[in-house]
């Protein structure tokens, strides 16, 4: 391992437990417009709710892409999707569970996992941190299925405050990013034409590569456009030569930040293409959860999160504080989702470097109306909770 990574990880160690619990003294208070107090408070109307339970209902709802999608490793033209309710005093928080093959979730395991949660033990939803560790301590993985829930609950606590998460936590929907839009791997003339289709409405476009066939993908799409790009190679680069050849011959391309270039397995090599890469590296398949945070700090610039592997709202809330704290620079990732897990992890986007959530734009069966692009900016939705109605 290189000296220079050691060091750094030794220094990333001690931040961890400190940065990991900075979440809670982050919250604003709602209701009276302040920010930075000590206390979090609900606005009057709102203090006391009956003693009711919180009902779980959920069903399978898979999603249909509008075209193939291909990456570095496979294809598919639907991805597996569980969609979760949670009523409480009348309200509804919805959220859903959405499982592409490689996380290893199916509808079935996601299914089997949410008929052991029983929020009949918990009288009041606002008790997020107790219910969401019971949740996760229910069985190993099952991140997609946790999710779900966190987000169902992230968005009923939301409309019984009747903010939205953002302001909730004290951003600024103005200062989200632009979004990129996914151009999957295909011919040099389908890519070109998707980009024709997209690209007057995004100011930053994201191209899968892992490919013996990069170079002329990137040159199909820059016969077509100027647009800045991102790319993601799904860790489709196996020799770090290679790969550092490729940053270098990318950002003359006008490519903007790679993501995974490298095996997850190969922490060392991706972390000596990041120290010498003109590009900003993120981590994808590399990092999950919080606790993956400090362990890949040196290694990568940034880092990729993404709810249905973090296991939702409340975690990756705590992955952006404790990145910060570890000087990386953080993008929000997605799956094929709805406009709920999308305008879910629409409400951190303030606070991030990158946005990569464009799930919802490439399914054809969305249930739900939410966050929006305007000139290839998100644009979050004023409505509470996670910021979506049922259509």
């Amino acid at each position: 391992m290189d000296k220079n990574r050691r060091n750094f990880l030794k220094t990333a160690g001690l931040l961890t437990l400190g940065a990991a619990i900075a979440p809670r003294d982050l919250l604003a208070t709602v209701g009276n417009g302040k920010q930075g107090s000590n206390a979090f408070s609900l606005p009057a109307s709102k203090k006391t709710h009956s003693k009711g339970q919180m009902k779980l209902r959920f069903y399978a709802y898979p999603l249909q892409l509008t075209h193939v999608f291909t990456v570095a490793t496979f294809s598919r033209k639907e991805t597996p999707d569980v969609q979760v309710e949670i009523e409480y005093d009348g309200v509804t928080g919805y959220g859903e569970a959405s499982m592409p093959p490689y996380l290893g979730e199916s509808i079935d395991s996601v299914m089997t996992f949410l008929r052991k949660v029983n929020l009949a033990q918990f009288s009041d939803p606002f008790q997020l941190e107790d219910i969401l560790a019971y949740v996760d301590g229910i069985d190993e993985n099952n991140t997609a299925a946790k999710a779900s829930l966190d987000i169902a609950l992230h968005d009923l606590v939301g409309k019984l405050l009747d903010a939205p998460w953002y302001k909730i936590w004290g951003l600024d929907a103005l200062k989200a990013p632009s979004t990129t839009y996914t151009i999957g791997i295909d011919t040099g003339e389908v890519m070109k034409q998707k980009t024709i289709e997209v690209a007057g409405r995004f100011n930053i476009l994201k191209v899968k590569v892992g490919t013996a066939r990069d170079k002329e993908m990137i040159q199909s799409i820059r016969q077509v456009t100027n647009l800045p790009l991102a790319v993601d190679a799904n860790q489709g680069w196996k020799d770090k030569y290679q790969a550092l050849d490729m940053c270098h011959w990318l950002k003359e391309q006008g490519v903007v930040m790679v993501e995974q270039p490298m095996p997850k397995e190969q922490l060392d090599d991706i972390a000596w293409v990041t120290q010498q890469s003109p590009l900003p590296i993120f981590a994808d398949e590399s990092i999950k959860r919080l606790k993956d945070v400090h362990k890949i700090a040196g290694a990568f610039t940034g880092i990729n999160i993404k709810l249905m592997k973090c296991t939702g709202m409340r975690e990756a809330w705590k992955m952006v504080t404790l990145a910060r704290a570890l000087d990386l620079k953080v993008m929000l990732g997605c799956m094929t989702e709805t406009s709920c897990g999308i305008s879910a992890a629409a409400q951190l986007s303030p606070i991030v470097d990158f946005a990569d959530l464009d799930g919802n734009l490439l399914i054809s069966n969305d249930l739900f109306k939410g966050v929006t692009v305007q000139k290839g900016r998100l644009t979050l939705s004023q409505l509470p909770g996670v910021g979506v109605v049922k259509r």
